[in-house]
């Protein structure tokens, strides 16, 4: 966001003499979403979340499971946006949408599911109570992502950002607003498989008591 579209479009070129890696453009409105495909027409695109990547085709998935969740239909750009970024570096994903506050019983639906990840990501706008009742019921980190969803007192997401800085449970760390990359980065960094010795063996090759 905020680059032309000539800097866009250059990037893309740029980018084609690298397809060994993974290249994500996110933020990416019409315009600069029409420019990246007139480079790579054969990227991934959703147009919902704003986001495309280059190769189309995620890596395979290593790691704990990581969990997008959010609120309401309205937090679903944002939260795509995360959950594409964790499964375009290399994380298994799940979008568990439309389960906010305001109907208690949808998010105690899904509690085993939630409890079966290795980080979640909570999106919410509103009030942004969604990611502190998540945390009060599962073991895994919570990653609050605050959204623009809302009118009046949420001023354009500032209102859930504070909710989730002052939330009550543990376990909880809290991106900006609609920082939906930065979340899904996090997510993916947390799950990540951890390579080397366990810890007993690491102990007995430093010979620790």
């Amino acid at each position: 966001e905020g680059k032309s579209v000539d800097h866009v479009r250059t990037i893309a070129r740029m980018v084609t003499e690298h397809p060994e890696q993974h290249h994500l453009f996110t933020r990416a409105d019409e315009e600069r979403s029409q420019a990246v495909l007139s480079i790579l027409p054969d990227a991934f695109y959703d147009a919902t979340a704003h986001f495309l990547a280059w190769p189309a085709t995620p890596p395979h998935p290593t790691g704990e499971l990581v969990i997008v969740a959010c609120a309401g239909t309205s937090d679903l750009p944002v939260a795509r946006e995360a959950l594409h970024t964790a499964s375009y570096l290399g994380r298994p994903t799940r979008l568990v949408p439309d389960i906010g506050i305001a109907g208690l019983h949808r998010t105690l639906s899904k509690l085993d599911l939630l409890r079966s990840a290795g980080a979640i990501v909570v999106a919410a706008g509103m009030d942004g109570a969604l990611p502190g009742l998540i945390a009060g019921l599962v073991s895994a980190p919570v990653i609050a992502l605050p959204t623009s969803v809302g009118y009046g007192a949420a001023f354009e997401g500032l209102a859930p950002l504070l909710t989730m800085l002052n939330a009550c449970s543990p376990g909880i760390g809290v991106v900006n607003i609609n920082n939906g990359y930065g979340a899904g980065h996090l997510a993916a960094q947390i799950t990540a498989p951890r390579h080397g010795l366990a810890s007993d063996e690491r102990e007995e090759t430093l010979h620790l008591p």
